[in-house]
């Protein structure tokens, strides 16, 4: 007698499905849950719903950032404090890729010519104007042989500052931009995408295309310049000083340095179309700022004093050749990287509503200026 089995082909195929499915969603979730343990999907979804948001809403807070962003002047940025706005432009900020522009032979062609022209003699023999279309009301609380100084610190700041000896090298020059991605109100000849508010991480176009200008005209007038492009604030913002200290402190191994200057763009203020401006002869300039730093913070910082006698030697020269070239300049308890050099100082080109055209124009005046005190 034979045995007979009988097999139930739907079931057999029901049973094998089921089994494949179990198998599909175990492959899934392996592949699943080491992303969710290292937050890769939350990041993903978090990152594409923020930078929705702020496509929206970076217009509508424009105002706001320029306190809390884009001014140089924040205390806290040595000490390492954070703040949402800077972690939300720090989002924006990362949307563009990281990577440099290539010039084109034409470009560099024009480079070239432009860098040739700055053989050309610049004028000290002209009479100067403040214009500024939108201005903004200034102050100061001392005032040094012409020069005022708006001084924010307790310290006790006189005319005895100008006793101390200022013995510096004045051959070597380094140049670089704390904020790197610092950037001024487009024109036709200079249009660009914004990312961020007022900011771009195309150098052609921002703080560091200004600190070009002034180094093409000071290497003309016989001074040795290293011009640091690194960026410092991008992708993240947050921590610009502590990277632009590093940068500088490699700079000196190999070009060591008295005069140190940290090239900013000023966004004090409330208004985005603040263009703090002055005609030279028949130039349009943006107006300079010296910003000097000191240990009033409480971070190490022994020369603080010859800086600032430094630039109040600048800002006399200057005006005695361009008066209203600078604005009145601001003394803070924060350091700023300025205990680098012993003639270190943060120089604030135009705000944001210049255009790069006159900031450009500036840098021709001002290396007139240091190749007079070179003298």
């Amino acid at each position: 007698m034979f045995n007979v089995t009988v097999i139930n082909i739907k079931d057999a195929i029901r049973r094998m499905s089921i089994i494949l499915a179990i198998l599909i969603i175990i492959f899934i979730v392996s592949k699943i849950i080491p992303k969710i343990k290292s937050n890769e999907i939350l990041q993903i979804n978090i990152s594409q719903n923020l930078l929705k948001y702020l496509d929206k809403e970076l217009p509508a807070i424009n105002n706001s950032l320029y306190k809390s962003n884009n001014v140089i002047k924040e205390d806290g940025e040595e000490e390492g404090q954070t703040n949402l706005i800077s972690k939300l432009l720090d989002i924006e900020l990362a949307k563009v890729e990281e990577k440099e522009v290539q010039p084109t032979e034409e470009m560099q062609n024009s480079e070239i010519s432009e860098q040739e022209n700055k053989q050309e003699n610049i004028s000290t023999n002209v009479t100067t104007e403040v214009v500024t279309q939108n201005p903004i009301s200034e102050s100061f609380n001392i005032d040094i042989n012409g020069v005022k100084i708006k001084n924010e610190t307790s310290f006790e700041i006189n005319n005895s500052i100008l006793e101390n000896e200022l013995n510096i090298n004045k051959e070597n020059i380094i140049i670089f931009h704390t904020h790197t991605c610092e950037s001024y109100t487009p024109s036709e000849q200079y249009s660009y995408q914004q990312t961020g508010n007022f900011r771009t991480t195309d150098l052609n176009y921002t703080v560091s295309r200004v600190g070009d200008e002034l180094t093409n005209y000071l290497i003309n007038g016989g001074f040795n310049v290293l011009h640091d492009k690194n960026y410092h604030d991008y992708p993240a913002y947050t921590g610009s000083y502590t990277r632009s200290c590093t940068s500088v402190e490699n700079d000196l191994k190999t070009t060591p340095s008295d005069i140190i200057i940290d090239l900013h763009r000023d966004a004090i203020g409330s208004k985005s179309n603040y263009d703090p401006s002055v005609k030279i002869g028949n130039d349009v300039a943006a107006q300079l700022m010296f910003v000097i730093g000191t240990n009033g913070g409480g971070l190490y910082h022994p020369n603080w004093q010859s800086n600032l006698k430094f630039a109040i030697e600048v800002q006399q020269k200057a005006n005695e050749l361009y008066p209203g070239l600078f604005k009145p300049m601001i003394v803070r308890n924060s350091r700023y990287n300025q205990h680098l050099g012993k003639a270190a100082t943060i120089i604030e080109v135009g705000a944001t509503g210049n255009t790069l055209e006159q900031c450009l124009t500036s840098m021709k005046y001002l290396s007139k200026i240091f190749e007079e005190l070179k003298k």
